[in-house]
């Protein structure tokens, strides 16, 4: 597998990356409350945005895309962040720059468990410690949490690579009240 980083994502590969995109989340359009995929407009914005990292696994055998994820410093890149609690939080890091948000790391379900995930993690985590201390953030549905442990295997993943500290930042709570049919 070839990593490749890109400030803007080439022309070239933006359909390529879409389908990737789509493909890896289209399962989080009905598994989950708040809007996890992008619309196109925002994703292809997002490709254009060079104060955005893109990191791209590219399977040489076919020269197929195999994972897609960025990672930020500026904050306000991160529309559905606030940048008010990171710069409340962790003032001094905020100011120079080290906290970094990982906007989605999306792997196609045809590599899910190959260990390209943890490749991107290893890339992101020897890029940011070049940068130390730093802080990186990022956010998961409930069902990526409970279901598929992601912040633990994200957290043993860097554990092996440094010393980590990791914590829930916060929760959001969806309710839905289901009244009975009229008598």
């Amino acid at each position: 597998m070839r990593i490749e980083t890109h400030k803007v994502l080439p022309a070239v590969l933006l359909q390529d990356a879409w389908r990737l995109y789509s493909e890896a989340f289209d399962e989080l359009r009905v598994v989950a409350v708040q809007r996890h995929v992008m619309l196109r407009q925002e994703f292809d914005e997002q490709m254009a945005d060079g104060r955005v990292d893109k990191y791209l696994v590219v399977d040489p055998g076919p020269d197929r895309l195999a994972a897609l994820a960025t990672i930020t410093n500026d904050l306000d890149t991160m529309h559905l962040i606030s940048p008010d609690y990171f710069r409340h939080r962790w003032p001094e890091h905020y100011a120079e720059r080290r906290i970094w948000y990982v906007g989605f790391n999306a792997i196609h379900p045809d590599y899910r468990g190959s260990g390209i995930f943890e490749l991107i993690i290893e890339a992101m985590h020897k890029f940011i410690a070049q940068h130390p201390p730093s802080v990186v953030g990022l956010d998961f549905c409930r069902r990526n949490e409970e279901t598929y442990h992601l912040p633990q295997a994200i957290h043993a993943v860097l554990a092996q690579l440094d010393a980590v500290q990791s914590h829930r930042a916060d929760t959001q709570a969806y309710w839905c009240y289901e009244l009975p049919a009229a008598s």
